[in-house]
């Protein structure tokens, strides 16, 4: 498959080495419904619950920098912008709130503090008439996109707040947005089993990877970091890569359960080529990305694993449990 390599870089694969579990964090009294590493560094750890609240952990220390409040309803989703100087996230109570993340306390600091200021909310995002589910910067951090249980995308100006498009972009609720690196493009996700692609200056459709109504439920999609394929779940237990240019479907990945829920899936390119998966059955899947093996199952979650992030420069994943698990779970690879 030639290209299919996500964009990592040349030279034959290193060996697998597999992933421990290294700690375990427990920041929340709700489910976990997202976790974030932070670009470009991976210095921060973001997560979103169902218990209205965002922790912000430093990612070495795993110790709680800010438990930001101010939601009124339960978060789905969270972003970071590119420099991690501002998090967005996504909540049922229809709006998406912006949060300023400069100058937070020392990871060394004494204070049980987190710093709970609820004045670090600098904007909120009003617009959407039912849940927002998925939320996304472009690369230059200007611009944010939200998708919702309205079945609309809305694109807002980071700096003013305003609503700069509403486009009716699905049938169903919108389950996942994300920008092509170089954010001429944006991928979602529908309920209504489409996955589609936009002209991110325009609003117009550019072509549907899949065609709505022809199967199962799209829970998730994402760009590969070279931007020439999109990473497709479905709601038959199966992962997809999928070429950008033409829509086929070059790779298979499956073993996970996924039926339920939006589950989030990942490209880990920090040693080697691996597609990171959560899953219904409590598990983490990796993959092979060019081989769709299953190199290793991550267990140790008491509930679905709903929410998957790889650290962007070290061996290092983080993952996230429902209500009968609430925990953030931190895996490495040994040197």
């Amino acid at each position: 498959m030639g290209d299919a390599s996500a964009g990592a870089g040349a030279g034959a694969a290193p060996p697998y080495r597999p992933y421990r579990l290294l700690r375990t964090v427990t920041a929340h009294s709700r489910a976990v419904s997202c976790v974030k590493f932070s670009p470009p560094d991976g210095r921060l750890l973001a997560s979103a619950s169902l218990d209205k609240t965002i922790a912000v952990l430093c990612s070495s220390t795993l110790a709680t920098l800010a438990t930001l409040r101010g939601h009124s309803e339960g978060i789905s989703d969270i972003a970071f912008s590119s420099d991690a100087s501002y998090l967005a996230s996504a909540s049922d109570d229809t709006t998406v709130r912006l949060w300023v993340l400069k100058n937070l306390p020392n990871s060394n600091s004494n204070s049980n503090s987190s710093d709970e200021l609820g004045d670090r909310c600098v904007r909120t995002l009003r617009g959407h008439t039912s849940y927002v589910f998925c939320v996304n910067f472009n690369a230059q951090s200007n611009l944010l996109v939200s998708g919702s249980f309205d079945c609309t995308i809305r694109m807002w100006d980071v700096v003013t707040g305003r609503s700069l498009r509403c486009i009716k972009a699905h049938d169903a609720p919108v389950t996942a947005l994300h920008f092509v690196r170089d954010a001429s493009m944006i991928v979602s996700a529908g309920h209504d089993g489409s996955c589609k692609v936009w002209d991110a200056a325009t609003g117009s459709c550019l072509k549907a990877l899949i065609e709505p109504g022809k199967g199962p439920a799209v829970s998730f999609a994402k760009f590969s970091p070279n931007g020439k394929f999109v990473l497709v779940a479905t709601f038959d237990d199966t992962l997809r890569l999928c070429n950008l240019a033409n829509g086929k479907s070059l790779k298979v990945y499956t073993g996970h359960v996924n039926r339920v829920y939006c589950i989030t899936s990942t490209f880990s390119v920090t040693n080697g080529k691996y597609i990171v998966s959560g899953s219904e059955d409590k598990c983490v899947y990796i993959w092979d990305l060019q081989g769709k093996n299953v190199l290793q199952k991550l267990e140790g979650h008491n509930d679905t694993v709903i929410s998957v992030s790889c650290h962007p420069t070290q061996n290092k994943i983080a993952s996230a449990g429902l209500d009968n698990d609430r925990t953030i779970k931190i895996w490495v690879q040994d040197a």
